[in-house]
């Protein structure tokens, strides 16, 4: 491209519609995600049918605990207040990701996570929405992620194989987004990094799972990404049974324009690769187990509904809030695509959230965009190095 024509190109560019820019992007995806973890956070577990039962419709914004005022003692949400637009753990684990890239100030591996997350969860005292109180976030974490405290702190297990043996689940996936965000644009690159991370929390489709988010978000923060474009980046980079997952999935999605009626079919298209089965609360015996062939259910529901929203993020956070079971994370997933997209999360139900919990959403999207711009600067000197060091062994030279 010649001088003239590359000016005339950035010209056409600057004259165009205004596109989200990184700090946008960034913000739209964690602010976007702990929204949607708070929404599906009361209503997790149950079916659309129960969902519809008990709120007289589907949900439509933020709402109350299941049990109303029993919350504290009614089984089997007790002791914790989900609702009322408390977020869960999927947000504790996403903002402590966030501090680690904060200290680390560059990329990620699972030592990172032996030698910051860990220490992170068991000694510093955090507000913890739904036990309203502040106390160590290990406090709060699912069984799946004190594995992470009991294999890496206790048993001292290699961080990059400790994930081996632990409940295969959504565990590691449902906090990926901030890798993807700082590999904005570099699907492969937040893939391989995440897969990274995660090796000390999850095997299998678990695992799998993780660096497949990544790589979503950070397909979503592409110039001119699109829910197809998110879906294509997905099916380039994942394996097995959750690669599977997603093409079904995402395919039975693309008849739909409504969530209302893709609940079911959804459910049905993704049912052969979940192991938990029908009851969410009665998981079989095969459930979470590894398996080349199954796959977590929450990837790729959340990516369904993106598709079935058009990027729209109210649309996409409705349809896996009122999809039921696991809908804190699927909405935390689909909150995430979707804002990283550049779709606006609504105002009243960001400051809600926000006040509700004790968080400020912002301050953390704010700290991720500034070491995302480090870490590509580091990625840039890198790569010319090893350009120069190629060229010198003789390989070609590269432009600048």
């Amino acid at each position: 491209m010649t001088p003239k024509e590359s000016k005339g190109l950035k010209e056409e560019q600057s004259s165009g519609p205004s596109l989200p820019g990184l700090d946008d992007r960034i913000t739209g995806a964690l602010v976007g995600a702990a929204v949607g973890d708070a929404l599906g956070g009361p209503v997790e577990g149950y079916s659309p049918d129960q969902i519809t039962e008990r709120h007289g419709g589907r949900v439509h914004g933020v709402v109350g605990p299941w049990h109303g005022d029993d919350w504290r003692t009614a089984r089997p949400i007790a002791p914790y207040h989900k609702g009322d637009g408390h977020v869960t753990d999927d947000t504790l684990m996403t903002h402590a990701l966030i501090r680690v890239y904060a200290r680390v100030r560059d990329h990620l591996d699972a030592y990172a996570i032996a030698d910051h997350l860990v220490p992170d969860l068991m000694t510093n005292p955090r507000w913890i929405p739904e036990l309203e109180t502040e106390t160590l976030p290990l406090h709060r974490l699912f069984l799946a992620e004190k594995w992470l405290v009991a294999r890496l702190a206790h048993a001292h297990a290699d961080p990059r194989e400790a994930g081996v043996g632990n409940i295969v689940n959504c565990g590691a996936a449902m906090y990926m987004a901030p890798v993807g965000l700082v590999n904005a644009a570099n699907p492969a690159a937040a893939y391989a990094e995440a897969l990274d991370i995660a090796g000390a929390h999850q095997s299998s489709y678990g695992r799998e799972a993780a660096g497949v988010l990544a790589a979503a978000v950070a397909a979503a923060a592409s110039p001119g990404a699109t829910p197809d474009s998110v879906v294509t980046a997905c099916l380039s980079l994942a394996k097995d049974g959750t690669r599977e997952a997603i093409e079904k999935v995402c395919e039975t999605a693309r008849g739909h324009s409504d969530f209302e009626s893709a609940l079911r079919p959804l459910r049905a298209a993704v049912a052969p690769y979940d192991t938990v089965g029908p009851d969410y609360r009665a998981p079989s015996l095969a459930a979470r187990r590894p398996s080349r062939l199954h796959s977590i259910e929450e990837l790729p529901i959340a990516l369904g509904m993106l598709l079935v929203a058009g990027g729209d993020y109210r649309h996409a956070v409705l349809g896996a809030v009122n999809y039921g079971r696991d809908c804190d994370s699927i909405a935390t997933m689909a909150g995430a695509l979707a804002g990283a997209l550049g779709s606006p999360v609504p105002e009243d139900w960001a400051k809600t959230v926000a006040e509700a919990s004790r968080l400020d959403l912002w301050e953390p999207a704010r700290t991720l965009t500034e070491v995302a711009r480090e870490v590509f600067e580091r990625d840039v000197r890198r790569r010319r190095a090893h350009e120069r060091a190629f060229t010198a062994l003789g390989g070609t030279a590269c432009s600048d």
